[in-house]
């Protein structure tokens, strides 16, 4: 059976982007179908580190990550890993990673972010309210860890360029941290973004937005597989559906490049594979989340459990989970809190990753019929509530209240 479905908008994508997108549109009385196979909220919109990363101004490729590039790629242990056999396929990703990693890229790059980022703790706090779910939106901050005063200490060149880019930080001492989380081992220090806040739940949280967005808007649950542009409108189909709107929005995150290459775009998006582990727990281990920087994962207080979540690992769509990474994570959470049991549970995400860690936001080159909203990266959830700001604007044609020029499809 084929459902045929007509709207005005049809919004590709149904995690927290795709959500916080038809949230917006629905405020302002468009006509909006969710296109989904999964449950919204869900894959990588769940299963995060929870931060609303307001502090993380810096892309993925940096100078230091170009020096040591071949060593973080090809170490197992690495926090920045490319799966075995992935490396055929990535290699013009790479080429364009190690390109937008050279220096004056690299702070381009980081300010492009930082106007992104801004305000985006002010934007969660409203759509927390608006969606119900302001219970599990906590203002505790979050930290950055330094195991060894060296690290420390290099520690901060960084927290000046981040604040030169307008982010609130203090470099705390060892007796300074242990009172905030008296749980944790000795450390030389940390970063304390005191301003940060963070989800104690994001499954909840995304729970709470789904049941807003769709008291007004429509869900279809397929797989859009085509998009072809007619003389009324876009016409979406997949296994079970034809779907034709007026506009489409592809927020499709890790999913995205085909469709975005059917509406004319051409954009080097690849996959990150991103993992978590969680134990259940009555009383949180910590009071915010906390990054051992060294280690490329954060611990992560959430209601009722502790979740480890992060390193990055280059590898596609399609292989299986990596059981290796899934242990380094364990053996660094003990590394951490040694008397961790074995882990109550663990999952595998996808996402959406691009060379110069920017998000493509804006009218595709065949139209603004077609509006793009994908590859977040490792800040989708904090950078949805503005993603769905700007999607609004462009659908109503009215400039964006930033400058999406550097997010446009064009610039590849």
């Amino acid at each position: 059976m084929i459902h045929h479905v007509s709207t005005e908008i049809a919004v590709v994508g149904a995690g927290v982007v795709g959500l916080a997108v038809a949230e917006a549109l629905v405020a302002q009385g468009h006509e909006v179908v969710l296109i989904d196979p999964e449950p919204p909220g869900s894959g990588a919109s769940y299963g995060n580190a929870g931060t609303i990363a307001d502090y993380a101004v810096l892309p993925v490729g940096t100078p230091e990550v170009l020096k040591n590039l071949p060593s973080l790629l090809f170490d197992r242990n690495s926090p920045l890993a490319i799966r075995p056999g992935a490396l055929f396929a990535l290699a013009p990703w790479l080429s364009r990673f190690a390109l937008q990693s050279r220096r004056k890229a690299a702070e381009r790059n980081a300010m492009a972010i930082a106007t992104l980022l801004s305000g985006a703790r002010e934007l969660w706090q409203d759509l927390a309210i608006r969606s119900g779910g302001a219970d599990w939106l906590q203002q505790e901050g979050c930290l950055y860890l330094y195991e060894t005063e060296k690290a420390f200490h290099a520690a901060r060149a960084d927290m000046a360029f981040r604040r030169s880019l307008g982010v609130a930080v203090d470099l705390i001492e060892a007796h300074e941290l242990a009172q905030l989380e008296p749980n944790l081992p000795l450390m030389a220090g940390a970063a304390y973004f005191s301003g940060a806040a963070f989800l104690s739940d994001p499954g909840a949280m995304m729970h709470c937005l789904t049941e807003t967005t769709l008291r007004y808007a429509g869900l279809l649950k397929s797989k859009v597989e085509r998009l072809t542009r007619q003389f009324d409108g876009i016409l979406l189909e997949g296994p079970g559906c034809r779907v034709r709107a007026k506009k489409v929005v592809l927020a499709a995150g890790a999913h995205s490049r085909a469709l975005a290459a059917m509406a004319g775009d051409k954009v080097p998006l690849d996959t990150e594979r991103g993992y978590h582990l969680e134990w259940d727990m009555p009383a949180p281990l910590l009071n915010r989340p906390a990054c051992p920087t060294s280690r490329g994962f954060y611990l992560c207080p959430m209601t009722g459990r502790l979740r480890v979540a992060g390193t990055v690992e280059l590898g596609g769509l399609t292989a299986p989970p990596s059981q290796h990474r899934l242990d380094r994570l364990l053996e660094g959470a003990r590394q951490i809190f040694p008397d961790l049991p074995e882990p109550t549970m663990s999952w595998m995400g996808f996402r959406p990753s691009l060379p110069d860690s920017l998000p493509v936001i804006g009218p595709s080159r065949g139209g603004a019929d077609v509006i793009h909203a994908f590859g977040h990266g490792h800040i989708g959830l904090t950078l949805a509530p503005i993603t769905g700001r700007i999607v609004a604007d462009l659908v109503r044609g009215t400039e964006p209240e930033v400058d999406i020029t550097p997010y446009l499809p064009t610039r590849f």
